[in-house]
């Protein structure tokens, strides 16, 4: 996918993207965590959840919603960037800082992640892009491998607030 193509499907989902998160977190997450995404080829029961992270250039926290699907225990969220031929910017973040933290529904936790590689990927894959049927779309408009980043909680923190 062309970086104008990816530049469109960003600012027509901005808006979307700002109201789920506002919801989510001005709801205490007891809205925003299930989702009708069959307007993009997923599930009516589609789960969400909230990672939070350093912003790698301006220092920022940052909140972003994103699919996710559990795996063998570990909450598995995708890179995507709805295919385009780059990383998305939160992905680059984790990049620069191994901690994370996320939120589903009504509770958080500061965590850990990491990039599942091998056999252990391809069921992550499988999983994801199972749940999710867009994913397989998006992998099939780039030639980048979408990566897949497995979260581990470490310990329990309060629930998001929107940013100031």
């Amino acid at each position: 996918m062309s970086d104008e193509t990816s530049a469109e499907i960003a600012a027509a989902r901005k808006d979307w993207k700002t109201e789920h998160m506002e919801m989510y977190i001005g709801s205490g997450g007891t809205q925003g965590h299930i989702m009708d995404v069959t307007a993009v080829n997923g599930p009516v029961l589609g789960t969400h959840c909230l990672i939070r992270f350093k912003g790698r250039k301006s220092g920022k926290t940052i909140i972003t919603p994103l699919c996710y699907t559990l795996v063998n225990g570990e909450v598995t969220i995708c890179a995507s960037k709805g295919g385009a031929d780059h990383h998305p910017n939160w992905y680059l973040n984790l990049i620069a800082d191994p901690r994370v933290d996320f939120q589903i529904a009504t509770q958080a936790w500061r965590g850990i992640w990491r990039e599942p590689v091998g056999a252990e990927r391809e069921q992550a894959w499988t999983a994801m892009s199972g749940n999710f049927n867009f994913y397989r779309d998006y992998q099939a408009s780039t030639t980048r491998v979408l990566p897949l980043v497995m979260m581990q909680a470490v310990e329990a923190i309060p629930l998001f607030e929107l940013p100031a």
